[in-house]
């Protein structure tokens, strides 16, 4: 049974298009941070519970500028400048990610539904080419399908 979850047909004008506006948005983008995962893993990070926190401690600061040393007062306009950024970054961020998840998920589907119609292909190659001189083809598919040994038990040494 031929599945059709999804379609996708995109001109050459809109491919080039949409990739004139990612390098756009690249461009524009060019300030973003790229971590290894050993660093976002140290990193202290600012959660939904923390986020509040940290708002509150940096209106407490900016209200209380006389009970601060001169470092933490002179790091506070730069975290201030940066819980800007985090609010500016966050929808664009909700944006990005849907579009990517949306892309993510049609590429499955078109995925899905090319495999359907492969492995039905494959399994009429299977049924109907043995007289018709497809055997070779259907071994080559077939190899998709063949699965490794794996050993249960150590083999015995031999003496």
């Amino acid at each position: 049974m031929a599945q059709s979850k999804a379609s996708l047909v995109l001109s050459q004008e809109q491919v080039d298009r949409i990739n004139a506006a990612l390098l756009s948005l690249e461009t524009e983008l060019s300030q973003l941070t790229a971590m290894q995962p050993f660093q976002r893993r140290r990193m202290l990070k600012m959660g939904p519970g923390s986020e509040v926190f940290a708002r509150r401690a940096l209106e407490a600061l900016e209200q209380n500028p006389d009970i601060i040393p001169p470092s933490l007062s002179a790091a506070l306009p730069g975290a201030k400048a940066d819980l800007v950024a985090v609010d500016q970054l966050r929808p664009i961020m909700d944006r990005l990610n849907r579009l990517g998840g949306r892309a993510s998920d049609t590429e499955m589907t078109l995925g899905s539904d090319v495999m359907t119609v492969a492995l039905e292909g494959y399994n009429q190659l299977k049924v109907s080419g043995r007289d018709k001189g497809l055997d070779a083809l259907r071994n080559e598919l077939g190899f998709r399908w063949k699965k490794s040994r794996r050993r249960s038990e150590p083999e015995p040494e031999s003496a």
